[in-house]
C-alpha cells in the first residue's frame, strides 16, 4: 500500500518539475528575443529619432525629440526634400539610384538566368572549368578591384574621344556614357559583381527542377530556347525573386565603387549623396542625414514586403536537389 500512494506522489513531483523547467525554458527564450529585438531595434530608432531632432545635432541628440513646436519635427525632412534642393538635389540623387539600381537588377537577373540553365542542363566543354572559376573569383573581395575598374572606364573616355578624331564623320560620344562619372559605368561594374554568385545560386535551384521536363518538351519539338522561356522559367519565379532582390538591394545601398566613379554631384547616387552630409564633419547635418536614410529605407522594405513570400520559396525550395 505505502508503494502504491507513493508512486502519484512521485508522478506529481515529477510532473510539477517538469512544468517549472518548461517555464523557465519559455522565459528565458522570451528573454533572450526581447535582447535581440532591442538590439536590432535600436540603430532604427536613434535614426528615426534623429530624422525628427530639428537641431540636426549629434551633440543634442536624445531619443525622445525635445521641441516647443511640434511642427519643428518636419525640419529636416523639409529641408532635405523640399527647401535645399538648389543645394543638395536629393531627388535627383534618388532617380539615379532607382535607375542604377532596377537597371542593373533587371540585366543581372535576365543574364543570370541563362548562364545558370546552361550550366545546369548542358555539357560543354570548359564547364567545370568555368564554374570553377566563377567560385574562386567569389573569393576575393571587389575592393581588389576598385584601381582596374577606375582606369578601364577612364581609358573608355579617352577611346572615346581618340575615335572621334580618327572617325569624324560617326559620334563615338555615346561611349562615354559607360566610362568614368557615369551612370552606365556603374551599371556595368554591378552587373560584373552580381553575376557571380548568383548564377551559382540560381544552379543550385535549377538542378532541383525534374530533367524530365526538358526530355518531354524536346519529344515534342521544343527547341532549347522554348524549353527555357516557356516551361523553365516561370518555374524558376522564387529564385528570381531572391536575386533581384539581392540585386537591387547591393546596388541601391553600395557606395565605395558609386563614390570612386561618380565624380560630378548631378550624377551621384543616393548613398554617396547622403555621405556629403556628414563628409567633413560627423556631427554637420546629422538630421538630414538621417531624414534621407529613412526616405532611402522605404523602397527597399516595400520590396522586401511584396515580394516575401517567393524570396522564402526560393531560399528553400533550391536548398536541395530534388
Amino acid at each position: 500500500m505505502a508503494n502504491k500512494t507513493a508512486a502519484p506522489k512521485f508522478q506529481q513531483a515529477r510532473m510539477a518539475s517538469s512544468g517549472r523547467e518548461r517555464l523557465l525554458g519559455t522565459a528565458a527564450r522570451y528573454v533572450v528575443i526581447v535582447i535581440a529585438l532591442i538590439f536590432a531595434l535600436f540603430p532604427v530608432l536613434f535614426i528615426f529619432s534623429s530624422a525628427l531632432n530639428p537641431t540636426g545635432q549629434l551633440s543634442t541628440q536624445s531619443l525622445i525629440p525635445r521641441v516647443d513646436d511640434p511642427s519643428r519635427l518636419l525640419d529636416n525632412f523639409r529641408g532635405l526634400l523640399v527647401d535645399n534642393l538648389a543645394l543638395y538635389p536629393f531627388w535627383n540623387w534618388l532617380f539615379n539610384s532607382f535607375v542604377v539600381a532596377s537597371v542593373s537588377t533587371i540585366l543581372t537577373v535576365l543574364i543570370t538566368a541563362l548562364s545558370a540553365y546552361s550550366f545546369s542542363r548542358f555539357r560543354f566543354r570548359g564547364r567545370n572549368s568555368l564554374l570553377l572559376g566563377i567560385r574562386l573569383v567569389q573569393v576575393f573581395p571587389n575592393l581588389l578591384a576598385l584601381v582596374a575598374l577606375y582606369l578601364i572606364l577612364q581609358q573608355v573616355k579617352e577611346v572615346a574621344d581618340q575615335l572621334n578624331v580618327l572617325i569624324p564623320a560617326i559620334s563615338w560620344d555615346w561611349l562615354k556614357f559607360f566610362g568614368l562619372d557615369s551612370l552606365g559605368g556603374v551599371i556595368l561594374v554591378y552587373m560584373a559583381g552580381a553575376m557571380g554568385i548568383n548564377t551559382l545560386l540560381m544552379k543550385g535551384f535549377l538542378d532541383s527542377i525534374p530533367r524530365e521536363i526538358d526530355e518531354s518538351a524536346t519529344v515534342d519539338g521544343a527547341t532549347n530556347w522554348q524549353i527555357f522561356w516557356q516551361l523553365i522559367f516561370p518555374l524558376i519565379r522564387p529564385i528570381l525573386a531572391v536575386v533581384g532582390v539581392l540585386a537591387f538591394v547591393g546596388t541601391f545601398n553600395e557606395f565605395v565603387l558609386a563614390r570612386l566613379i561618380l565624380r560630378d554631384k548631378e550624377n551621384w547616387t543616393l548613398m554617396v549623396g547622403l555621405y556629403n552630409f556628414i563628409n567633413s564633419d560627423f556631427n554637420r547635418d546629422w538630421g538630414k542625414f538621417a531624414a534621407g536614410a529613412l526616405v532611402a529605407a522605404v523602397p527597399v522594405v516595400a520590396l522586401y514586403l511584396a515580394l516575401q513570400d517567393q524570396i522564402v520559396g526560393g531560399l528553400t525550395q533550391g536548398a536541395v536537389k530534388g
